[in-house]
C-alpha cells in the first residue's frame, strides 16, 4: 500500500468520524436542561444495585471494563518504571546522608502521617457510599508515606517501604480484580457482571455486590503503583557509583 492509498484511508476514516461526532454532539441535552438520559440510566442503575455512590458504580459496575483497561495501563507504566530504572550490576547506590530537616517541618510531617493515612484508607473503604473511591484514596495513602521523607530522613523511609512487597502487592491486586471478573464468567452471566455477590443493605459498607470488591483492589493497585513509581524517581536522584572506580555520576 503506497503512501497516497494510505492517505486517502485516514482522510475518509477521519471524515466518518468527524461525522459520527457533530452528528452526536448535535442531539447532546441542551445545557442547564432537565433532560439526562445517561445520567438518569446511570442513577437508576446504581440505586438498583444498592451502591449510593453513583461515580463508583459506573466506574467498577456499569463500566468495569473500562476501569480494567485504566488499571492495566498504571501496571504497565509500573512495569516499564522497574524495567528501565533498575539498578544494574555495575552501579552501587551509594547510601544517602541524612539531610537536616526543621523541628516544627518534622513535627508536621510526623503528626499528619497517621491522619493522611487514615484518610486515604477511608476514602478507599468508603467509595460505593461517598465520593473517592479506590482512585483517590490509593494516591491520598501511597503520598502520606512519604510525609517521613519530609520529617526524617530518606533512610526511614526506606524502612517502611520494602519494594519488592508492594511490587507483589501491585500485581495481586491487579490480578484480583481479573479474578473478581472472571469469577462472573464462571456464574454463567458476563466478565464483571455485578451478580456474584448480593447487593446487601444500601448505604452500608457490605453494599453495592461486587463494587467494594473491585473498589479495594483498584485501591491497592493504586497505592502500591504510586509509592514504586515514586520510589524509583527518588531512587534516581541518589548518586551511582561504580564500584571499581572507572566512572561515577548522577543519572
Amino acid at each position: 500500500m503506497n503512501r497516497r492509498i494510505r492517505l486517502w484511508l485516514v482522510a475518509v476514516a477521519g471524515t466518518a468520524l468527524a461525522a459520527l461526532l457533530v452528528a452526536a454532539c448535535l442531539d447532546l441535552p441542551d445545557f442547564g436542561g432537565d433532560r439526562h438520559p445517561y445520567g438518569d440510566r446511570a442513577v437508576d442503575a446504581s440505586l438498583a444495585r444498592h451502591t449510593a455512590n453513583t461515580v463508583a458504580s459506573v466506574n467498577f459496575d456499569q463500566r468495569a471494563f473500562d476501569t480494567l483497561g485504566e488499571l492495566t495501563v498504571l501496571f504497565a507504566a509500573v512495569v516499564g518504571c522497574v524495567v528501565l530504572l533498575r539498578q544494574t550490576r555495575d552501579e552501587h547506590r551509594a547510601r544517602p546522608e541524612p539531610e537536616p530537616v526543621a523541628r516544627p517541618v518534622r513535627r508536621y510531617a510526623l503528626a499528619v502521617l497517621p491522619v493522611a493515612l487514615l484518610t486515604g484508607l477511608y476514602v478507599i473503604a468508603h467509595g460505593q457510599l461517598s465520593p473517592g473511591g479506590g482512585f483517590q484514596g490509593g494516591v491520598v495513602a501511597a503520598t502520606a508515606l512519604h510525609l517521613l521523607y519530609l520529617g526524617a530522613d530518606y533512610r526511614a523511609l526506606e524502612r517502611v517501604r520494602p519494594l519488592g512487597l508492594y511490587e507483589a502487592g501491585d500485581a495481586v491486586a491487579v490480578s484480583a480484580y481479573l479474578v473478581t471478573g472472571l469469577a462472573g464468567l464462571i456464574g454463567a452471566t458476563a466478565f464483571l457482571a455485578n451478580t456474584l455477590l448480593p447487593y446487601g443493605t444500601f448505604n452500608t459498607l457490605s453494599s453495592g455486590g461486587t463494587v467494594p470488591l473491585l473498589n479495594a483492589a483498584v485501591g491497592m493497585e493504586v497505592a502500591c503503583a504510586v509509592v514504586v513509581l515514586l520510589a524509583r524517581f527518588l531512587d534516581q536522584a541518589v548518586e551511582i557509583e561504580d564500584p571499581t572506580g572507572k566512572g561515577s555520576g548522577t543519572p
